[in-house]
């Protein structure tokens, strides 16, 4: 009862989204009146709307072009960011875990320390980076910085470490070559890692803020998630079925990597 109390209360800013999205326009208005006129009145809210509409869906999906220019920004730098942090982050991870070389302990350690720094403290820096690289208002000032982020190679570096060292030694005594090694024993091994990895990075990057804001002028190359602060409560119809719509990706990606992401996770946790 206490888990069903809580998943009742987690689940409740979600029924909000979808209820605000089918409200009427009059509904609306008499519910978010006070914050509109600046009362110091609580909003009425109910989660089962009299009059139920789809107009603001139609609204957008049909009649609001630029929402599909931001959306498809969104979709195009969150795919290209995880595919190319799966040829860099991979091969990165397996390097750090399997072979010895000099300065391997220093270099891991430097990209832990860059992966507990936030996005202010290098924020200037990256900035003077990709103004001298000339990516500034461009996609690439977002991808770039994302494809080299430390955070899935340490996720992944754990599921190698994790690999029968012996299974490794046969394989080469057997004859197969590294790369062999890699692509037959590494990757499958490894997949439920290398799957939580996207996983998170796709929760990560598809609501990106900051990093949007601070290297992006064009509007036209805004991701969805600077869209939405853009909609005013004058539309608030629309802002519940923009959330929505962002919402989706997210929950389809989380239901569908959702084993891999709890495996993944939980062996960081237990390795750690």
């Amino acid at each position: 009862m206490i888990l069903l109390a809580m998943g009742c209360l987690f689940c409740a800013p979600v029924l909000f989204l979808l209820s605000g999205s089918i409200m009427s326009r009059y509904e609306l208005t008499q519910s978010l009146l006070p914050m509109v006129a600046d009362q110091e009145k609580l909003i009425t809210w109910v989660f089962f709307p009299r009059y139920p509409t789809f107009e603001h869906y139609a609204r957008i999906l049909f009649q609001t072009p630029q929402f599909f220019v931001v959306f498809w920004n969104s979709m195009k730098m969150v795919c290209l960011i995880l595919a190319g942090q799966f040829f860099i982050a991979v091969p990165a991870a397996w390097a750090f875990a399997v072979y010895s070389f000099r300065g391997r302990k220093f270099l891991f350690t430097l990209y832990i320390v860059l992966m507990l720094m936030p996005f202010q403290v290098t924020m200037l820096s990256s900035y003077l980076v990709l103004n001298r690289l000339q990516l500034l208002n461009t996609h690439g000032a977002i991808i770039l910085p994302a494809v080299f982020s430390a955070f899935p190679v340490f996720l992944i570096y754990r599921d190698f470490c994790n690999l029968p060292k012996g299974l490794i030694e046969a394989a080469r005594i057997d004859g197969a070559g590294e790369w062999m090694i890699f692509r037959k024993i590494g990757l499958p091994l490894a997949s439920g890692g290398i799957l939580s990895a996207g996983v998170l990075g796709f929760l990560e990057y598809w609501s990106l803020i900051e990093q949007p804001m601070a290297f992006l002028e064009d509007q036209t190359l805004w991701p969805l998630s600077l869209y939405l602060p853009e909609i005013g409560i004058e539309q608030a119809g629309y802002s519940f079925v923009a959330a929505v719509i962002t919402l989706i990706p997210a929950v389809f990606v989380f239901l569908a990597g959702r084993e891999y992401l709890e495996q993944g996770i939980t062996a960081s946790a237990v390795k750690g």
